[in-house]
């Protein structure tokens, strides 16, 4: 038996070999893709094949080889011995049966199961065929930089292809990468779904949506164009003369997945009527849209080079999705879609998020980035007491950094300079960046050391002084409780197939203090029947320092606690306007807040 070995890069012989995928769905309603991969010219006796356990863009080891099934192995009709050494890896012996050769024409078949409907896995059905590279295609060890085709089968004639590769001339359905980075970065979208093209500063742009839905295109393109424009105007032009947006109008989607030439994005079908969900849906867009610069060519040195096979860990993930989140809320207002009231009220939302987390004063922000692996996309019953989203604060932190530079330099300097100071150092030649570098270039921009922010803020848990930088901009953050004040009971409850369920409870507070515990059932308060929906409610009938009875059922025990409740909490937060701002502090916000920049 031939001795596993796994093929380094740099040891393959001065003839490339050549690599062809053809994807077909034959069956879509068996949402079963069946792929073959073609490859000529291999001259080692084993071919190593990976399949990567995760996608850039969404930090979670998905495990994608667990919906690879059917694997087999050919030279010509000659079936070939396979093994598998890890759970990503499958090895072929490619030599001669005597080992003096190896067989130069390799043919591989699998298939892959596919019925997860979002931006990072892969969907086939009667309607339409949607995959990510990373979650289809082997990555081949020592072959990453050669040059991949995909051919797509579609299962009916009247079914296209849409993707941001380019298309080869007189063969239908082939598309090429030009290396395995690049293919893995290449979503694809098969079916009968709508196609829009339209120009942004020159530039050739494609809208394909799938599904049905309440969008008004009429609309939108108009938006999304604007979005382009402004964020086009931050970093000095387009880098890409064709750009794609996969729009999948679904039933509870909502999500999007970023990429160099492409975004994937995953809306409510019918979210786009109400003005607060279509300026959602923009913001979604504006977000995904930024990150073709910061993220996808603005990048932590961590993910200067992808490691397929296992997490690649950077404290930075604040910077890449977190500041993102903050021009998400930026751009639509500077694009004129939402007023500067809109975007108040959406910043009081993000900080009523965020300060209604308890785990904002557990988990450092560069913390949180780097478990962004382990934390943040397999929450339990006490994340919210243990973790801060990168999201989030990240978010907030960006903001503060605005308002600091803004304030700092009277306008002159702002986050902004640091993204074209970050785009012009590391995004153009996308060499990756490391936390000191990324610090070096705020510092700059700021003209002024700190550290002090970073340790407090970043590598710290103290509370964000929010008011302290808004006062120049003549602005506050006030909480605000209901109009009838609810003694905090520290319980979050749902209604799960009609069983009152409490999901967790807030650490410290008077809920977890009497010993109840999340997954209990809850079943009445003072010998009275209440549910998740009415548990507000009810506890307005009660004051601070009250002692209540609540009974549960904990693991089918009935049991009853004694709880006595704490005073409100505020349950949202605004941002307003100071009494009287002064003729600065009124400037200030006007050219914070400014549409034209």
């Amino acid at each position: 038996m031939t001795e596993a070995t796994l093929t380094p890069r740099g040891r393959l012989t001065q003839v490339a070999p050549t690599i062809h995928y053809q994807v077909a769905m034959p069956q879509p309603e068996s949402h079963l893709f069946e792929v073959v991969l073609h490859l000529q010219d291999w001259k080692l006796p084993v071919l190593d094949l990976k399949l990567p356990v995760w996608t850039p863009g969404s930090y979670l080891v998905r495990e994608y080889a667990k919906h690879l099934q059917d694997f087999s192995a050919y030279a010509g009709e000659q079936s070939l011995p396979w093994r598998k050494l890890g759970k990503n890896h499958w090895q072929i012996e490619t030599s001669t049966p005597d080992q003096t050769n190896s067989l130069s024409t390799i043919t591989v078949r699998y298939r892959v199961f596919a019925n997860e409907l979002s931006v990072r896995t892969n969907h086939l059905d009667a309607t339409h065929g949607y995959f990510n590279g990373a979650a289809l295609f082997f990555r081949i060890p020592g072959l990453e930089r050669q040059p991949i085709h995909v051919t797509i089968v579609p299962p009916r004639p009247e079914w296209h292809v849409t993707t941001p590769l380019p298309a080869l001339p007189e063969q239908p359905n082939t598309f090429e990468a030009g290396d395995f980075d690049t293919l893995v970065d290449s979503p694809f979208e098969i079916g009968c779904h709508q196609v829009e093209q339209f120009e942004v500063l020159g530039k050739s742009h494609e809208l394909a949506i799938w599904g049905k839905g309440n969008a008004d295109l009429a609309r939108m393109i108009p938006d999304i164009q604007k979005i382009i424009e402004v964020e086009a105007k931050l970093f000095g032009g387009l880098p890409y003369d064709r750009y794609v947006f996969l729009l999948h109008l679904s039933s509870q989607g909502n999500g999007g997945l970023e990429h160099k030439y492409a975004c994937s994005l995953n809306y409510p079908r019918f979210g786009f009527r109400a003005k607060d969900k279509y300026d959602r849906f923009m913001q979604l867009v504006a977000h995904e849209f930024f990150h073709l610069w910061n993220v996808k060519r603005i990048r932590p040195k961590a993910l200067e080079v992808f490691d397929y096979d296992q997490e690649n860990y950077t404290p930075s993930l604040w910077f890449s999705e977190g500041t993102t989140s903050y021009y998400d809320l930026v751009i639509p207002l500077r694009a004129g879609i939402y007023d500067t009231q809109a975007f108040l009220n959406n910043l009081g939302k993000e900080i009523t998020r965020f300060q209604t987390t308890p785990g904002r004063l557990v988990q450092p922000l560069s913390e949180s980035s780097f478990d962004a692996w382990i934390k943040l996309y397999r929450p339990d019953a006490n994340s919210s007491n243990s973790q801060i989203s990168y999201y989030l604060k990240g978010e907030m932190v960006s903001f503060l950094l605005d308002l600091l530079i803004r304030e700092r330099h009277g306008n002159e300097r702002s986050l902004d300079d640091v993204m074209l100071k970050m785009w012009q150092q590391f995004g153009q030649a996308e060499i990756g960046f490391t936390p000191e570098q990324l610090q070096e270039v705020i510092e700059s921009v700021a003209g002024m050391d700190l550290g002090d922010f970073f340790k407090r803020y970043i590598d710290g848990t103290q509370e964000l002084p929010f008011n302290q930088y808004l006062e120049p901009f003549g602005l506050q953050v006030v909480g605000e409780d209901e109009e009838e004040p609810v003694p905090h009971l520290g319980v979050k409850a749902q209604t799960e197939n009609g069983r009152e369920v409490i999901k967790s409870l807030e650490a410290g507070m008077p809920a977890q203090q009497a010993g109840i515990d999340a997954g209990d059932e809850l079943l009445a308060i003072d010998g009275m029947r209440v549910t998740a929906q009415n548990l507000s409610d009810r506890l307005k009938d009660y004051q601070p320092g009250d002692t209540i009875q609540v009974t549960v059922f904990h693991q089918e025990e009935l049991r009853t606690y004694s709880v006595t409740l704490a005073a409100p909490r505020p349950s949202r937060y605004q941002v307003i306007r100071v009494d009287q701002p002064s003729t600065t502090q009124k400037q200030n916000f006007e050219r914070w807040l400014e549409i034209d920049i």
